[in-house]
Parts: C-alpha cells; sequence; structure tokens
C-alpha cells in the first residue's frame, strides 16, 4: 500500500461543498450528536471524500484501490487537507492494510459492489475485514443491482439496459463491472460478520442526463482499444442509440425512475465474542 501525506498548509477542516445528498443526510440525522471522531473512508471517491471533509472529525483516512480514483480525490480535498489526514491507495483483500488500526466512524460508500473490481469474489469477507477497524459505527453505502433483475416499466427497462451495455463493453475490454448485492444480502452479512443492524433505509433513484452520459462515455476508450473494429464500431453506434433514448426520455419525464440506494448503519456485537482479523471468532 502506499500513503500520500498531506502538503496543504494546516487549517479547519472544513470544505466549501455542495448540499450533501439524501443519503449523506441520512448518515448525519443517524449520527446525531455522537462525535465523528475519527473516520475511515474505506472506499473512497470525490462525493464521499467532500462529505467527509465537511465534518468535524479528528482526523481521516481514505482509501482507494485505484491510482486514478486516490489522485481525483487528492485533488478534491487538497485545499481543506490536514497533516494528519491520508489518502492510501491499497486492496482490501490485502491483511495489512490498515492492520492494527481502528476508526471511530467507518463509511463503506458502494464499496460492496466496488471491490470485485479490484478483489473478485471478496464480498463476503468484506465486514469480517472491516470489523477490526471499527470502533464504534460502520455506514454501509450501496445499490439494489438491477443489471440482472427483470424491469416492468420503461424506465427500469432503458436502465437496466444501460447497465447491460456498460458490463458487456467492460467484459470484452478486459476490465471487471462491479458486483452490487441486495439489502437483505448485505444485513445477512452485516450479522454473520459480528455487527448487528441498527437501521436501514432505503432510497428511490431518480436518474438524470449526467448518468446517462457517464455511462456510455466510459466505454468510448476503451472501445477504441478493441481489435475487432467491426464489433467496436456496432456497439459504439449502439451505445449512442441508447443516450439517444435515454436523453429522450428524461427530456419528456424529468428522469428515468427506477430502483434503490440503501444505507445500513451498524455496530459491532459485543455479544458475539471477540474476532480476530482472520475472520475467526474466540470464544
Amino acid at each position: 500500500m502506499r500513503a500520500e501525506s498531506s502538503t496543504g498548509s494546516e487549517m479547519p477542516n472544513q470544505a466549501k461543498a455542495k448540499k450533501p445528498s439524501a443519503l449523506f443526510r441520512y448518515i448525519e440525522a443517524l449520527q446525531g450528536e455522537a462525535p465523528w471522531g475519527s473516520f475511515l473512508d474505506a472506499g473512497t471517491g470525490t462525493n464521499s471524500i467532500n462529505w467527509i471533509s465537511s465534518l468535524q472529525t479528528e482526523r481521516w483516512t481514505a482509501v482507494s484501490g485505484a491510482e486514478g480514483h486516490a489522485i481525483q480525490v487528492r485533488d478534491a480535498v487538497e485545499r481543506v487537507r490536514r497533516p494528519q489526514d491520508r489518502i492510501i491507495l491499497g486492496n482490501w483483500a490485502d491483511p495489512a492494510l490498515l492492520a492494527g488500526e481502528r476508526y471511530d466512524t467507518v463509511l463503506a460508500d458502494y464499496l460492496v459492489g466496488a471491490v470485485e473490481g479490484f478483489a473478485p469474489y471478496f464480498q463476503h469477507s468484506l465486514f469480517v475485514r472491516l470489523r477490526p477497524l471499527v470502533g464504534q459505527r460502520l455506514y454501509v453505502v450501496g445499490l439494489e443491482p438491477y443489471v440482472n433483475q427483470d424491469a416492468n416499466t420503461p424506465d427500469g427497462k432503458l436502465i437496466r439496459e444501460i447497465g447491460r451495455f456498460r458490463d458487456a463493453c467492460l467484459l470484452l475490454t478486459g476490465d471487471k463491472p462491479y458486483r452490487e448485492y441486495p439489502t437483505q444480502w448485505v444485513v445477512d452479512h452485516l450479522e454473520g460478520s459480528g455487527f448487528r443492524v441498527i437501521a436501514a433505509k432505503r432510497f428511490p433513484i431518480r436518474y438524470k442526463e449526467r448518468f446517462v452520459n457517464s455511462q456510455i462515455d466510459m466505454c468510448t476508450p476503451r472501445l477504441a482499444k478493441l481489435p475487432n473494429r467491426p464489433l467496436a464500431d456496432a456497439l459504439a453506434a449502439t451505445g449512442e442509440d441508447l443516450r439517444a433514448r435515454a436523453l429522450d426520455h428524461i427530456a419528456c419525464e424529468g428522469c428515468l425512475r427506477h430502483g434503490y440506494d440503501y444505507v445500513m448503519a451498524a455496530e459491532v456485537d459485543e455479544t458475539e465474542g471477540a474476532w480476530d482479523a482472520a475472520g475467526c471468532r474466540q470464544l
């Protein structure tokens, strides 16, 4: 793993960011008056780190599995990052990552789905891996799977088609799509990993132009490298047709309504006995 030291001057940890999302506002409501303390952003991104940088934390550590994402996070908070704040490049499948550390608050923001790109099939061990790091509370933000689910509305069919197109392009060009897991799976694995789920809520998703364009655009540079040019050209044309249909629908209806995000709050279940870093329960 690699840690980057802060290069900015010491200053209050207050970022002038846009209004937090409904998901982050819900987490703030769950936290209430309890201090955030030390904060681990276990699957960092620009959205989560901008929000965390606006909170009154003692320090934060942000972990990313991709160097490009880590650089984006660094640039996003360069002005407000303090000497004690760290950005670390690492993989949760590595037992040495943050070994022996502990944080009052841990956020797994879409980490369950994203970990597939860096440690395939590691999801079943993720919460056991994070458990020794959680001092007070773990917040999990995720997305209900939609690519492989039935869709019965025009909105849902378009969203599913976008997801399948994106994932097909990723697979054909050697990348790994995210693998999302449903709410009940997450609850079951949290409880099976020594946590007690204390709150959970689903949030309806309203997709707009930014989502559509980002999903189609991410395929463009990948298709440019595909050796089979007729296939690449056909896929590119399919993506543009899909973009046009989705944007036309948004222009008429205001958005694409489909699926849910979820937020869960969990605390270490002390009645379950002690667990070691390998996920073994000590009785």
